[in-house]
């Protein structure tokens, strides 16, 4: 009869032995999974380059000449100060360090935007430590990225691949000047695509590909590489709680990349398309209310008067599905492409509307239309209704300036339209897709409402029209 000791030696053998055979089996699997990163780097790193800047700062700018008096009057009493001392810095220079790419035999580079801005000088390091000064052929903003070019010949240079390619969880590779160690190597993997950051300008033209790659302060402007070498990305940002890397950081696309360097080698200056839309998610509610299968696309909140948008046949509340060839996921994803297109771009997209699918053609434009804002609405009487507030009508001016017809929300109380997000001065100009040009016709349409599920309320807010989900209780 075999023991209990026995039986815990046989099993923990047997222990042993699986944990080996799992352990030696993950082994051999990372082993063969895990790239090695040495050849890429060997082979690319003489394209990277570090970039320094100057910039001259007034030395007096933070003390004035009387402040001078009264300083030498301290020191030397009795003395009549003499201000033409020789030795006073009138400038002093400050420098700043990040990193780039050469894109070309003859010396063309690109940097970030944010790392030439502003510079009263600019050289670059190459991988053999030749020094260049590089002047500028082109900055832009809203990608933060700029375009260089030295005195060289022959210069080791760099491909673009293609970033809609990438798939998450792909290798990355980035090469830069963290802290100012030049020529620094850290890999990683692709964390997420599409991501919409709060932007520097007014219009938000990009979508990072976000990884987990270490990237530090004089990174910026160094390229991301796939496994095949190819550039994949430009490294533009982090996000930090420290200022250091916290494991996500974000790349401007190479897609978004290439276009840009083109016309900044071209004109020295970027032109974008202009559709002239304001849009929002579809989220649930939404996707319920106009029948889609599940939410998505870029919902059509506004359309600019005279815009390309308006003269294409693109009406409020359209869901926008297609641009250009492009699927368009989140409403984030249109001025993205939007702005890979140059004004005067015919481009095809394809809407939904009213349950079914339309094909629309676009002359981009590229600039934006004034909209006329809509002045204060005046409580004349009120009404009640069944969502939790109370409306009025406009008045005569108020409808005579702002071309408006609806009603005011003048009192929100708990209810369906405080949970949408209504606000007190809201003027509704349509509840349930039918028009509103009084308090009587809202009061009308509002009592023949369904007892339960999503009904859209249109409405406009300091000058903004906007369609909002109103949950009716079951």
């Amino acid at each position: 009869m075999r023991t209990l000791r026995q039986t815990r030696l046989k099993l923990s053998s047997v222990g042993f032995v699986v944990a080996l055979f799992l352990s030696t089996s993950n082994s051999s699997y990372a082993q063969a999974a895990l790239p090695n990163f040495a050849d890429l780097v060997e082979n690319n790193a003489p394209s990277i380059v570090e970039i320094s800047t100057t910039k001259n700062v007034s030395g007096r700018s933070s003390i004035g000449d009387d402040e001078i008096e009264e300083l030498l009057r301290r020191i030397n009493p009795g003395q009549e100060p003499d201000l033409d001392i020789e030795g006073l810095p009138e400038q002093r220079q400050r420098g700043a360090v990040g990193s780039g790419f050469v894109i070309s035999a003859d010396g063309y580079i690109m940097t970030n935007n944010h790392v030439v801005e502003d510079a009263d000088e600019i050289q670059v390091t190459l991988n053999d430590r030749r020094v260049y000064d590089a002047k500028v052929i082109g900055l832009d903003e809203p990608s933060d990225l700029a375009l260089l070019k030295i005195d060289a010949k022959d210069v080791p240079y760099v491909e673009f691949g293609d970033s809609d390619s990438l798939r998450v969880g792909d290798w990355v590779l980035a090469i830069g000047s963290p802290f100012g160690l030049e020529f620094s190597a850290a890999a990683g993997i692709v964390s997420a695509k599409g991501r919409s950051m709060p932007g520097r300008s007014t219009y938000n033209y990009m979508s990072f590909i976000q990884t987990d790659v270490a990237i530090n302060q004089g990174n910026s402007g160094g390229p991301l590489f796939n496994l095949e070498g190819d550039v994949i990305g430009i490294n533009s940002q982090i996000l930090s709680s420290t200022g250091g890397s916290n494991g996500i950081s974000f790349s401007i696309p190479s897609n978004v990349a290439m276009n840009v360097m083109e016309q900044l080698r071209d004109t020295g200056a970027v032109e974008r398309g202009l559709l002239g839309v304001r849009m929002r998610e579809v989220d649930y509610a939404l996707a319920e209310i106009f029948n889609m299968e599940r939410p998505r696309g870029a919902f059509v909140d506004d359309v600019q008067i005279d815009s390309p948008a308006e003269e294409g046949g693109v009406l409020i509340d359209d869901i926008i599905l297609e641009f250009n060839g492009h699927d368009i996921e989140y409403f984030t994803d249109l001025p993205f492409y939007v702005g890979q297109y140059r004004p005067g771009t015919a481009a095809k997209m394809l809407v939904y509307r009213e349950g079914e699918l339309r094909d629309l053609t676009v002359v981009l434009g590229s600039s934006p239309t004034n909209i006329v804002a809509v002045a204060e609405p005046e409580v004349v009487r009120e009404r009640t209704n069944p969502l939790g507030f109370r409306v009025s009508e406009l008045s005569d001016d108020v409808r005579r300036v702002t071309g408006l017809s609806g009603v005011q929300i003048a009192e929100l109380n708990a209810g369906p339209g405080r949970e949408a997000g209504l606000l007190v001065g809201d003027v509704i100009v349509s509840l349930n897709r039918q028009e509103i040009d009084s308090a009587a016709k809202f009061a009308s349409v509002a009592s023949n409402l369904p007892s339960s599920g999503f009904v859209p309320v249109r409405i406009v807010r300091e000058g903004q029209g906007t369609t909002m989900a109103l949950e009716l209780d079951p």
